[in-house]
């Protein structure tokens, strides 16, 4: 209802949403994503929940040929290791071996069939990274040493929390953090300049044709989402929701208030 009432095509900063806003951030991640298909190999994304990772990442993977390149996105990761690997042979199309070195020996086969039989990469994304096992960090190299290491038959993005950075600095996985040819890291939009333009884009982008926010409810509003697109858009649909049942074509400051202290 709230759409209607205030002229939109789409919710403000919703999960769908594929027009991003970029002043430079979002290239300079598309730029390393890119060079990371010519040069296959680990990428590291980390920043705040709700800071966008995973929209960038969709949006960037939206617009890849199928013909050269299979996404391939997990997000369940807080399981054991060799789960895992059954997850990326699943997506591969194998039936995942009971014995992880089976399990292995049958994935880079695929692997390699892939990349050299059908000109396909592989990309595989993996979310919320921060959660795998310690396992997992220690003999994904082996993993991903093909042909005495001279080979690099597939492109892997660990994307997760900062933590996974701090993680993956640990002596333990040394060897898989050498292995790191790209780190991006996103972090929130807490400049007042650059959090209104942000706002303002999602704004337009939804549809919207009049301002509704004043400039001390955008402060407002950046304040309590601490420059997250994800929790700004939260509190703009809620407030948005109560401003139909109010009357108002736009967000008052003490509305806006009443929301944000209503989903803390």
């Amino acid at each position: 209802m709230y759409r209607q009432h205030f002229g939109l095509k789409a919710a403000p900063l919703d999960k769908g949403t594929v027009d991003l806003w970029d002043d430079g951030t979002l290239g300079h991640l598309e730029e390393r994503f890119l060079w990371l298909l010519q040069s296959p190999g680990l990428g590291l994304l980390t920043g705040e929940p709700g800071v966008g990772k995973t929209a960038a990442l969709r949006r960037l993977t939206s617009a890849l040929n199928p013909h050269r390149y299979q996404v391939i996105y997990l997000a369940e990761t807080d399981f054991g290791r060799t789960d895992i690997y059954r997850s990326l042979a699943l997506a591969l199309g194998l039936e995942p071996a009971y014995r992880r070195a089976q399990l292995w020996r049958d994935l880079k086969a695929r692997i390699l069939e892939q990349v050299d039989g059908k000109n396909l990469l592989p990309v595989w994304i993996i979310d919320e990274a921060q959660n795998l096992p310690g396992e997992f960090f220690k003999d994904f190299p082996a993993f991903l040493n093909f042909a005495f290491d001279s080979r690099d038959p597939l492109t892997v993005w660990l994307v997760g929390h900062p933590i996974l950075a701090q993680t993956l600095n640990r002596a333990p996985y040394a060897a898989l953090a050498g292995r790191i040819q790209v780190r991006v890291q996103l972090k929130p939009v807490v400049e007042r300049e650059r959090f209104a333009q942000l706002i303002q884009h999602a704004l337009k982008t939804a549809g919207c044709s009049h301002t509704i926010l004043a400039d001390s409810g955008m402060e407002l509003l950046r304040l309590a989402s601490q420059g997250l697109p994800r929790q700004a858009g939260r509190i703009l649909r809620a407030a948005m929701q109560r401003a139909v049942a109010k009357g108002h074509n736009h967000l008052p400051d003490d509305l806006l208030q009443e929301t944000i202290e209503e989903l803390q």
